[in-house]
């Protein structure tokens, strides 16, 4: 009968010498724990590989994010700057406009005391109103519509707003008939129909203030009335509220 032979493990020797003479130390290691101990030394390095990976990228990121809010802050103070720019620049015009209200009121204010002052020294300033019967207003004066339209009834008149020539009586392609009155110091007032009516002056004819004119012989008829001062159309209740 054969003799088995006994199989010694394999291990390794770990043998610390102490440079100061010392006992020195004797240590064995198995192959398993060898090995154990190499998967765990190349976990550790893959761990702190991972971490300065890690780290670098963070910092990069980091250094992104700095270098993007450094950039906001400086838009941020670029847009404050224009905004305080547009603010200066709105204050001004605001001051600017201010101003040229004041101009525009002061101007209105003097072209109204010139036009109550000549109405008060001269009594042929067309001051009357034109219709004798009760009209409703249609339109007002404004720069684009430089006389005010109203709406007669069928046998009221019209009638002169103040004394003055019968300078044209005509018509052209929207109004059916035109009435012109030359009244002196620079006013002339015409009287526009949008349908034909009754005639009652001739051209060249002197007239009084409230003397007819024409009479309304169509329903729904519009008349729109205009004041002409130094051959500038302006707003016939200036002329018409500065007699009251």
């Amino acid at each position: 009968m054969k003799q088995q032979r006994h199989r010694r493990k394999e291990s390794f020797s770990l043998l610390l010498v102490s440079n100061t003479g010392k006992e020195s130390r004797h240590f064995y290691v198995s192959v398993l724990t060898f090995r154990l101990l190499i998967v765990l030394m190349l976990l550790i390095c893959v761990a702190l590989a991972w971490i300065m990976f890690r780290s670098g990228t963070h910092y990069r990121t980091e250094s992104d994010l700095r270098r993007k809010l450094a950039s906001s802050e400086q838009r941020v103070k670029q847009l404050e700057s224009e905004k305080e720019s547009l603010d200066t620049q709105n204050a001004a015009l605001a001051k600017e406009n201010d101003t040229l209200k004041a101009a525009g009121l002061a101007d209105a204010k003097t072209q109204e005391t010139e036009v109550q002052e000549a109405t008060q020294k001269d009594t042929s300033i067309p001051s009357q109103n034109p219709y004798t019967g009760v009209g409703i207003l249609k339109e007002q004066y404004s720069a684009e519509h430089p006389y005010f339209s109203i709406s007669t009834q069928l046998e009221d008149r019209i009638i002169a707003a103040g004394d003055g020539t019968v300078t044209s009586i005509n018509s052209d392609d929207t109004y059916p008939l035109i009435i012109e009155v030359e009244h002196g110091n620079g006013y002339k007032s015409r009287y526009m129909c949008m349908q034909t009516a009754e005639v009652k002056v001739e051209v060249g004819e002197q007239v009084q203030i409230r003397d007819t004119l024409i009479v309304i012989d169509r329903e729904e008829t519009q008349l729109d009335y205009q004041v002409i001062y130094d051959n500038q159309a302006i707003d016939p209740l200036l002329v018409l509220e500065a007699k009251g």
